[in-house]
């Protein structure tokens, strides 16, 4: 009980702006086709430097949870998905948009997305502390073994490319590496560069890769038409439809179930919980011969399991400390720019932050509700400003977000760099999200392997004899040939088609 006073003490007026402010401002971003929920929370994770630490992880699962619904207008307005969980959405919300309908798959894909996120919060608070009191058994060998196991998230996430994936990887972990030695303080491929002493800057990697390589990208397709719409048109009618959207209870928790279980299971993605739900709503469907056609099933379906996608994905973040992908890649960056660390200690140590992690996601969800009820006029106009107005100002919040970090250009300098980087790899079809994971858990690996090591007496024998330990080595080779498997089948399926 005292906790969660403590907890209900901790939402003064400034965290609740600062939940309001990223909640509207990721929606923004995640109805811009293109831009990722990652790119979103990567956007604003400047802002929250100076606040304290609910105010800044407050915005930062705001920013998360509106891309995501956010991502909805495009996929029924224009036929774009604004991010990669709104795949699904268009396959029924934009017929209902061709005909005539568009205000009405607004109003289930609001409703659906707020259940479908308050579904996931309970869940998350539920099974968090049972995973977290777990975890608190491990030691070096058991965080060494969940690190690699970490790292092999960079197979799922490496579109399509095992070999391009674990390369993009190995880059984030070589990054990991410079600056002083966690262990024996020594410095590393600091090349005399003062700013390097502490490390490569998580923010401006962070940045970089996404927001940067993303601003790049859109600059190359700046030529291209987008698609053009009436917005007094789509605006008939857009008003949440709760009503509908629970009497379609069982559609709702099926597919809240769904996205919650796929997001804790890492590298799996919004994508694949709305393409999963969205396939087993039309195969339990009384109408499914409707879906494709306009169906309000599918809408449901799709944006509530997308959005309980975001629950999910929290829970290894917070107990573990994996990012299940790249949203929450950036998300544990935040939390460790604050000066925390993820993972089961936090429930032992912070219960009073957890516990107001846990109400932040909550008010995120029930803001992003009204946020888009009152604002979606707003949102589907800015789906018109032009592109040459609007990529030079967010490459300028980005330098000024990183360089006010720690006042030094070098950061600026090493942003601009990876966004390149970034850019190139994108070109060519590398991933940029394993970078970011092999930075993070790239050290935490080092680290607890090497102090295992000083603690088994220099035997390697403890990591694969210990029963956790080991269990997460053989998880970590099973992602591998899960992935190897995939990718031989769709080599297979390429040559019979070919």
């Amino acid at each position: 009980m005292q906790t969660l006073t403590e907890t209900i003490q901790l939402f003064g007026p400034l965290t609740l702006l600062a939940i309001l402010a990223g909640t509207f401002l990721g929606i923004i971003l995640g109805a811009l086709p293109g831009l990722s929920a990652a790119m979103a929370v990567a956007l604003l994770l400047p802002l929250t430097y100076g606040l304290d630490t609910i105010a800044g992880i407050g915005m930062l699962l705001g920013a998360f949870c509106g891309a995501i619904a956010g991502g909805s207008v495009p996929a029924i307005l224009l036929n774009m998905p604004g991010t990669p969980g709104s795949i699904a959405t268009t396959f029924d919300a934009a017929p209902m948009a061709a005909n005539g309908r568009a205000g009405k798959a607004l109003g289930l894909s609001v409703a659906a997305s707020f259940l479908g996120g308050t579904i996931s919060a309970l869940i998350l608070m539920l099974v968090s502390p049972l995973i977290a009191s777990i975890a608190l058994q491990f030691g070096a060998a058991e965080y060494f073994s969940l690190s690699i196991l970490g790292l092999m998230i960079i197979v799922s996430i490496s579109g399509g490319s095992l070999i391009k994936g674990l390369i993009v990887g190995l880059i984030g972990m070589l990054m990991s590496t410079v600056g002083a030695d966690q262990v024996t303080g020594a410095m590393r491929l600091t090349f005399g560069q003062m700013s390097l002493l502490t490390g490569i800057s998580l923010l401006a990697v962070i940045v970089g890769i996404f927001a940067v390589s993303q601003l790049l990208l859109d600059m190359e397709k700046m030529h291209e038409k987008r698609p053009s719409m009436k917005v007094e048109n789509a605006l008939e009618g857009a008003f949440p439809r709760m009503r509908e959207v629970l009497r379609n209870w069982k559609l709702l928790l099926m597919s809240s179930l769904i996205g919650t279980g796929v997001g804790a299971v890492p590298g799996a993605g919004g994508s694949i919980a709305s393409i999963m739900a969205y396939d087993q709503a039309k195969r339990f469907s009384k109408n499914s011969k409707e879906f494709g056609k306009g169906a309000p099933e599918g809408v449901i379906a799709s944006e509530s399991s997308n959005n309980a996608m975001v629950g999910g994905a929290l829970i290894p973040m917070l107990t573990l400390g994996i990012p299940g992908e790249g949203a929450t890649a950036v998300l544990i960056g935040g939390l460790m720019i604050q000066g925390i660390q993820p993972g089961p200690m936090l429930f032992d140590t912070q219960a009073t932050l957890i516990y107001g992690i846990f109400v932040a996601f909550l008010l995120a969800n029930i803001m992003m509700l009204f946020v888009q009820w009152w604002g979606i006029r707003l949102f589907v106009r800015i789906l018109r400003v032009p592109q040459h107005y609007l990529l030079p100002l967010i490459f300028i919040f980005c330098a000024i977000g990183v360089f006010s970090i720690n006042s030094d250009y070098f950061d600026v300098y090493l942003m601009m760099a990876l966004g390149v980087l970034g850019f190139f790899l994108a070109r060519f079809g590398f991933g940029v999200a394993p970078a970011v994971i092999g930075l993070i858990l790239g050290g935490v690996a080092e680290t607890n392997l090497r102090r295992g090591l000083q603690t088994f007496d220099g035997s390697w024998e403890p990591f694969f004899t210990r029963p956790i330990s080991v269990t997460f080595l053989v998880l970590a080779l099973v992602f591998v040939a899960f992935s190897l498997r995939a990718t031989w089948r769709d080599k297979k399926a390429n040559a019979v088609s070919n």
